[in-house]
């Protein structure tokens, strides 16, 4: 399918032409003729999406074929309210009244709250984190308050080699 090769050749520079080369593929697919399930194996695809493809351009033409945005619910808060979150969680958990300065899904949910007015559950608090502000899960080392590290310097460097020694 002559096609295929215009569609492959011509996709190299990047997000936006590939989007715009799928669309050009799709269209040209559809009117080019052929029945659905010879169309789907040259392509790769199931009957199933050249039959939606051809519906949807009998309905619309060409323009109908083109990628639409993602839909479902809206995110519960704004690009300002996710800043105004950010700049709060920089200024770490201490400054908002926390013993430790660890931050937990709890005290950032709490913390969304009193910023924004909007009460996100646990699973929206970790999105929020990791999708939307790009944060990830760090635990904090384990260590005594007590550790003495100039102790445990002069420990490796006389003590350990005697105990080696004993061997």
């Amino acid at each position: 399918m002559g096609v295929v090769a215009l569609w492959l050749g011509g996709c190299r520079d990047g997000l936006s032409t590939f989007v715009l080369c799928v669309w050009f593929f799709r269209t040209s697919v559809v009117t080019a003729g052929g029945s659905n399930p010879e169309i789907a194996r040259a392509v790769g695809v199931c009957a199933e999406s050249v039959r939606r493809w051809r519906r949807v351009w009998e309905e619309g033409g060409a323009p109908a074929l083109r990628r639409r945005p993602a839909t479902g619910r809206p995110p519960k808060l704004n690009d300002a309210q996710v800043e105004t979150v950010r700049a709060a969680l920089e200024r770490g958990a201490r400054a908002h009244g926390f013993e430790a300065d660890l931050w937990t899904l709890e005290r950032v949910g709490v913390v969304v709250e009193r910023v924004t007015g909007v009460s996100l559950s646990r699973a929206s608090v970790w999105r929020l984190l990791t999708g939307r502000l790009g944060w990830s899960l760090q635990r904090p080392e384990r260590r005594a308050v007590e550790r003495d590290e100039s102790e445990i310097a002069r420990w490796i460097t006389h003590e350990w080699p005697r105990i080696e020694r004993g061997r």
